[in-house]
């Protein structure tokens, strides 16, 4: 099974390597979801996310792996 992918260069400044971590703003967009959507799937656990010092931070792999368990679900149904 393959794993989607979310493009996250768009992220990064020019010549920048591409993020790590993503404010949850980047990863609604990465989603194409609202910000407050996006706080949703955090706070239920359905998107991974870490807070660093007062920080709320989304691994950047996190966008693509909730799209891959979402479409394998839709699949089972």
């Amino acid at each position: 099974m393959s794993t989607a992918t979310v493009d996250i260069a768009p992220l990064a400044e020019a010549g920048d390597p591409a993020p790590v971590l993503l404010t949850v703003e980047e990863a609604a967009r990465c989603l194409r979801i609202g910000r407050t959507t996006c706080f949703g799937l955090i706070r239920t656990g359905e998107l991974e996310s870490l807070t660093i010092g007062g920080l709320r931070r989304v691994p950047s792999d996190a966008p693509a792996a909730y799209l891959a368990r979402r479409r394998a679900e839709q699949r089972a149904a």
